[in-house]
């Protein structure tokens, strides 16, 4: 009898509504333990943020939950209810780059691919905190995150270009 509960208690679902990217979006019939990455990509459409690791190890899964970057992976999708989240879909308005996508672009910095959106998101949080970040700064905003394709000095190059442009804007 214990054992039917235990999978009876597996299988629940729930009906929610999450705050993704200004949206309020439906998420119909979840299994309780779906993470907040399966949530997005899988049910919402919103394949901007990547699988990677499933561990929290390497940041392809970045997104801002009330502002601070977390891995979306570990982070159970019904937990974040009440939370505005942002996913790299949601940096940009009307499908334009912003001014560091476009920097990533500019510098090289996009090799795969696989990493970069997590990578934006992260150094969006970063300069959103830190204008003006120095380089130390910009590798410790980043270190959650892992790429295999760029060895980081052209991330770098591009997060510091558009910090300077937007200092400059200023």
């Amino acid at each position: 009898m214990s054992e039917d509960r235990s999978i009876a208690a597996e299988q629940a679902t729930l009906s929610y509504t999450l705050r993704v990217n200004g949206t309020d979006r439906p998420v119909a019939d979840a299994w309780l333990g779906e993470s907040l990455l399966y949530v997005l990509r899988e049910r919402l459409g919103l394949p901007g943020t990547k699988n990677a690791c499933d561990q929290g190890e390497c940041g392809s899964c970045t997104v801002l939950a009330d502002g601070l970057p977390v891995c979306s992976c570990m982070m159970l999708a019904a937990a974040a209810v009440g939370r505005e989240i942002v996913t790299v879909e949601g940096l940009a308005d009307d499908g334009e780059l912003t001014d560091l996508q476009q920097a990533f672009v500019d510098h090289g910095a996009v090799q795969c691919g696989f990493c970069t959106p997590g990578l934006i998101v992260a150094s969006e949080h970063l300069l959103s905190v830190n204008r003006s970040p120095t380089e130390l700064e910009i590798r410790e905003a980043i270190s959650g995150n892992l790429c295999r394709c760029t060895g980081y000095g052209r991330v770098i190059a591009a997060i510091s270009a558009a910090a300077e442009a937007r200092t400059a804007a200023d």
